[in-house]
């Protein structure tokens, strides 16, 4: 997640495909860290980076400068080998660079009006896709190669996705999910799902990738507009449990899916529920959705679920039904890691388990030297 404002000391930030890691970029360098642990892991200061990206936990980055000085154009991608310290490949486009996907098969650079996608293999171009003016590098990637799909703005006008199949090199369907242009989006890691949520912000939705014609669910954020700056769902094989969003608020959202699935069956299998349509109902039903004050209003942010424990039902009515560990990255300098817990009557409770400034973490190296 690239950040284009200059307010911040962080200029973007991102999770790994399996959230092992993350990285970051400052007006310095970027940096490497160990989700699990917050160790340091590597850094390299060599000038501002608006886009740093892991491959899994191996060492290769694709990262872009942000163009403050002239050898980190924002126009160049490079594949940098962090165990020798050098630029594998580049890559040099007509345009500004806004954002970069990659997994083990695919690297999908994004311009402000076309997509491009590469064999990341031997780096040949396999398609290039003309989009809408898509300045904020909006789009969302699944990194599994069964359900490899590319999420990207359809409109400027609306709130409308195409989901592109970058295996197969075809499109696969376009969703009109929203009135106005959107905001975030995110597909799940294994590619069944995708959320959205537009600049008006008070909605959440939920499809189903291979029904994306058809709405899935839907959750109030709140009754106001907000700037959402994050969409992840829970990791999961099947209907991830919960889905968490950022917002200009400085709230963490936590909309439990598991939850409106049962409250979605108990209404259907009445007469009244089976008149009214989901679309109708979900989108006002707040029982689906808790908050948590998280980091400062207005501070650009990513946050990210990093596992999902269910528990199985139990004759008791306020057993816990999820725990899930969430971690929150603020562009202020700051990690958070919270532990988050659901019963099966929708109360919820948090933990703060860590918290530390990003920026002044040094490595292991350079503390025992």
């Amino acid at each position: 997640m690239a950040n284009h404002s200059s307010s911040h000391p962080i200029l973007c930030a991102s999770f790994n495909q399996d959230t092992s890691c993350f990285a970051i970029g400052t007006r310095d360098g970027f940096k490497l860290f160990n989700s699990n642990t917050g160790r340091l892991l590597y850094e390299r200061a060599v000038g501002a980076f608006n886009i740093v990206e892991m491959l899994f936990s191996s060492n290769l980055l694709a990262i872009v400068g942000a163009g403050e000085q002239p050898s980190l154009s924002p126009r160049r991608l490079c594949l940098f080998n962090t165990t020798t310290g050098t630029c594998l490949h580049d890559l040099t486009f007509l345009t500004s660079i806004v954002a970069v996907r990659l997994n083990k098969k695919r690297l999908i650079v994004v311009l402000q009006e076309k997509t491009f996608i590469y064999d990341i293999n031997i780096l040949s171009m396999l398609d290039t896709i003309d989009t809408i003016p898509n300045v904020k590098g909006l789009c969302a990637f699944s990194p599994s190669l069964d359900g490899c799909f590319l999420a990207l703005p359809a409109s400027t006008t609306k709130g409308s996705v195409l989901v592109y199949n970058v295996m197969e090199l075809n499109s696969h369907c376009e969703i009109d999910a929203h009135c106005s242009p959107l905001a975030a989006i995110v597909l799940s890691s294994n590619g069944m799902y995708i959320a959205t949520a537009s600049e008006q912000g008070t909605i959440v939705r939920v499809h189903l990738v291979s029904e994306a014609t058809k709405q899935s669910y839907s959750f109030r954020r709140g009754t106001y507009p907000s700037a959402i700056f994050s969409l992840s769902f829970g990791p999961s094989l099947q209907l991830p449990d919960i889905l968490v969003a950022t917002s200009s608020s400085g709230a963490l959202h936590v909309f439990s899916l598991g939850f409106a699935i049962n409250r979605r069956g108990r209404r259907s299998s009445s007469f009244l529920g089976s008149i009214i349509p989901d679309s109708f109902n979900d989108p006002f039903d707040p029982a689906h959705h808790v908050l948590h004050n998280a980091f400062t209003a207005g501070v650009k942010s990513c946050a990210m679920i990093r596992k999902v424990d269910k528990v199985a039902e139990t004759s008791i009515s306020d057993s816990v039904a999820c725990r899930a560990t969430i971690s929150i990255i603020s562009y202020g300098g700051y990690f958070q890691e919270y532990s988050f817990s659901i019963n099966h009557k929708n109360e919820s409770s948090w933990n703060l388990e860590r918290e530390f400034n990003i920026l002044t973490v040094i490595s292991d190296k350079a503390s025992s030297s």
